[in-house]
């Protein structure tokens, strides 16, 4: 036909020449540093499309009146060619560089130790140094500002690099995956949903099933309770089994579903390859894990930090992980020697280490079992295993003193002194902490550099370990590689090894140029120039710029663990230059010796910086949040929930945090004694439970595990049986964050019970927990019931009313003024 494109079928997609698109059309998405996997425009390029019958397929048979006269023509399906390789990408969470006993850290990871026994490890591989934009860069093959996630996912900023969309023109690894005929599942953590599109109501195209994973089991947050996940999914459904097993941690259920779905997928086509993308949430806050894993530590750093460090950097040298002549870099100021803690901190902090360790060895004992399973069903030879071991740098947000309830820390104004720690040593790793170990753990395990996650200036937050094993296809198994490589050089080495390129159109839509580089090249060649020899970095306006050996970035000025300082200005940050080929560990700064090399390399972030949509530097914490909720407006101040079992992201839920509220349950009771939930929002980590106990209309505030964070008010009589109505009310002293207030509760219109709220969380936690109607998922917020407190009645509806001024006057006390559970 005239005037149409060459067209041919591959056996993956459509092939076609056509003119080049114009430079012009490479708007703010389009943008990006173009990779020998994105070659610039020529003046006429192949397109490959994905997928293989778009737009519509041709038929190239005969149709006659009759069947015996016509030839049939059948689409052609993606089919990966004979012997394409499965592949298997894991990423776990916030580990370090030096955590693992791979990459000389204290942690014995025996499977991870086969993988490198089998394989290689590079010891210059990067991320972004923030959990989100790590894995949208993974996913996409491009730079993180330029797939719109230039930083955490709920809190999203109104330009482009700052949306928390991942664009349509930058199609996922999965979606490319599977056009070329794989199956594609992914298990684990999924950080790149936006906080508008987090709820049973979507939009699910940013889901990992609208983005082109056929499967997925885990969890869509930051991170997850390990013991009780409140909001496991299956696709965009909450899977049921929660708990899965009480005696195992989350990691445990994830190896289980993999090992079912592979067993499923190969039985059903024992020939087709797949591309399984594992993202463990584990080794991210909070830490937890079973007590005889825990127990396998005991004692082992009671020698601190700064020993740790020593002692890691010595193993790193001898088995050759770093080079010989490597520097290990010194303590911040920011952080406290080991030897100037109480006795009380060091037993403590040596505790949580514990608990850190215990969590990391069980989780590689999980992902053990996936491999094992492969390597029984004979598929492990014929599978490429990435192992990235972390997603950004060891993480500091626990801060000089860790903390035992992340949220509550962050955002409620829980306070953790030391006396608490050691009280809490006992239950720590438990269902009863949320910790996050002292950052002075996390310099520790990320040996021998400096800073830590979120500090993308510096190769704390950015460099970690990378394994990758490709039976048949690695001339030295065993060794090394140290040519520097990022995370967005994942996706090219996926598809150059499966014998694919990059598509130029999916789904209709222009993609943009891929920003990483193949890292096939280096299996055989150990000493091969690295190909990849620009990257920048950015993240809360810490930044760098690396160029063919040389590093220059900013010095931190907001700590992991805090806010950016009073009057803080990103463009004066100060400047220091490494000269990485000579200087692994980044430990002498040559600012002031080359400043024309300095001055250089800040030209080239700069353009780098345009290019991939960086600007503006934006250092705050918190705010951002702030931001987004003043964008989105004031939201709703009135919610209906119909019945019980009705479970909502706090995304959509009624934000009960530093403002009055009515909560009225209508219900009908078989009885005068009914136990059970109404409504409960968050967990015993910051929450709000309505329930009743033996009929007895309760309400418990909690901002922390800790007795005198938790509040109770109660009433003395049973609701009677039949139709009733429950109404709690709220009534803040002030508009001031955490400030407290009056909590009245009627029956049926009769005032029953009222007394003090002490303070208010602003922040439901943990991660994940839901609004919930009719039981209490997920971690409880009181202990008061057993088995998510499921109501023995029937709940007709629940309404909550936001705000003071439609609440009216509170009466006088009718009963005994509440209590501190501590009391």
């Amino acid at each position: 036909m005239p005037g149409r494109p060459e067209r041919k079928r591959s056996r993956t997609g459509w092939v076609r020449t056509v003119a080049a698109l114009p430079s012009t059309l490479c708007l703010a998405f389009l943008a990006g540093p173009g990779a020998t996997a994105g070659e610039p425009a020529t003046a006429a390029a192949t397109e490959v499309v994905l997928p293989d019958n778009a737009p519509l397929p041709q038929f190239a048979g005969t149709i006659r009146e009759a069947n015996r006269d016509s030839t049939p023509d059948w689409p052609q399906l993606p089919h990966a060619a004979p012997g394409s390789p499965n592949v298997l990408l894991i990423m776990t969470d916030d580990m370090g560089f030096g955590a693992t006993d791979a990459f000389g850290g204290p942690v014995p990871t025996p499977n991870l130790d086969r993988l490198a026994a089998h394989g290689l490890r590079y010891n210059e591989f990067h991320t972004t140094a923030i959990c989100s934009s790590t894995r949208a860069a993974l996913l996409t093959g491009r730079n993180h500002h330029a797939v719109s996630a230039g930083y955490l996912a709920g809190s999203a900023e109104g330009y482009p690099g700052y949306w928390s969309i991942i664009p349509r023109s930058a199609a996922t690894i999965g979606r490319v995956m599977k056009g070329y005929g794989y199956n594609t599942a992914f298990f684990g953590k999924h950080h790149n949903v936006p906080p508008w599109a987090e709820s049973d109501a979507g939009p699910f195209d940013l889901w990992p099933t609208g983005l082109g994973f056929e499967y997925f089991y885990g969890f869509v947050g930051g991170d997850s309770d390990q013991w009780r996940p409140p909001s496991l999914f299956r696709g965009t459904s909450r899977a049921d089994e929660n708990p899965p097993d009480p005696t195992q941690t989350l990691d445990h259920a994830l190896a289980d579903d993999a090992i079912r779905w592979i067993h499923n997928q190969k039985a059903a086509a024992p020939d087709k390859p797949f591309f399984i993308y594992y993202a463990t949430g584990s080794t991210h806050a909070p830490h937890q894990a079973p007590p005889d894993w825990i127990a396998r530590f005991k004692g082992q750093f009671d020698q601190g930090w700064d020993v740790m460090r020593e002692q890691t950097f010595a193993r790193q040298k001898a088995a050759g992980v770093i080079p010989a002549d490597a520097i290990l870099t010194p303590r911040p100021a920011q952080l406290p020697a080991w030897d100037s803690l109480s006795a009380d901190q060091k037993g403590a902090f040596a505790r949580m280490m514990e608990v850190y360790a215990g969590e990391l060895a069980y989780e590689d004992a999980q992902i053990g079992r996936v491999l094992d399973e492969l390597q029984r069903m004979g598929q492990l030879d014929n599978t490429l295993v990435f192992f990235i071991e972390g997603d950004n740098g060891a993480s500091g947000e626990g801060g000089p003193g860790g903390m035992l309830n992340e949220i509550g820390t962050l955002t409620n104004g829980v306070a953790d002194p030391p006396e608490r720690m050691a009280a809490a040593v006992p239950e720590m790793g438990s269902g009863h902490t949320y910790e996050n170990y002292p950052a002075g753990w996390a310099w520790a395990m990320n040996t021998p550099f400096q800073w830590m996650k979120q500090v993308a200036s510096h190769l704390g937050g950015v460099r970690d370990g990378l394994i990758v094993s490709w039976p048949g296809h690695i001339p030295d198994p065993g060794g090394f590689r140290s040519q520097y490589s990022h995370v967005v050089d994942i996706y090219p080495t996926i598809l150059e090894a499966a014998g694919v390129r990059s598509p130029t159109i999916v789904d209709g839509v222009q993609q943009q140029p891929l920003n990483g580089v193949s890292l096939l090249y280096s299996l055989d060649h150990p000493n091969a120039p690295a190909r990849h020899t620009t990257q920048y970095y950015e993240m809360s306006a810490n930044r760098g710029i690396y160029h063919d050996g040389w590093l220059a970035n900013t010095a931190p000025q907001r700590m992991p663990w805090g806010q950016a300082p009073p009057g803080d200005d990103p463009t004066q940050y100060r400047w220091e230059l490494y000269d990485l080929a000579h200087d692994y560990s980044q430990s002498r700064d040559l600012a002031a010796q080359n400043p024309a090399k300095l001055k250089e390399l800040q030209a080239l972030f700069d353009v780098e910086a345009r290019r991939n949509n960086v600007y503006p530097l934006d250092s705050r914490f918190n705010a951002r949040n702030a931001d987004l909720a003043a964008h989105r407006g004031p939201g709703r101040t009135d919610f209906v929930f119909w019945g019980a079992d009705t479970r909502v992201a706090q995304s959509a839920a009624p934000a009960l945090g530093a403002r009055g509220f009515a909560l009225t349950a209508t219900v009908r009771l078989p009885g005068s004694a009914m136990s059970g939930v109404l409504a409960a929002t968050g967990s015993w980590f910051g929450g709000w439970s309505f329930y009743l106990d033996h009929g007895r209309p309760i309400v418990v505030e909690s901002a922390s595990t800790a007795a005198q964070d938790q509040f109770r008010v109660e009433a003395q009589a049973p609701v009677p049986a039949g139709d009733a109505t429950i109404r709690y009310v709220f009534t803040p002293d002030s508009a001031e964050l955490r400030a407290g207030g009056v909590m009245s509760i009627f029956v049926n219109g009769a005032q029953v019970a009222t007394g003090r709220i002490g303070k208010t969380i602003r922040v439901t936690a943990g991660i994940g927990e839901t609004f919930d109607v009719g039981r209490d998922t997920g971690e409880p917020v009181t202990a008061a019931y057993q088995n998510e407190g499921v109501f023995q009645g029937q709940i007709d509806k629940v309404e909550v009313t936001l705000g003071t001024a439609t609440l009216g006057p509170v009466s006088p006390p009718a009963t005994t003024p509440s209590r501190r559970l501590g009391d």
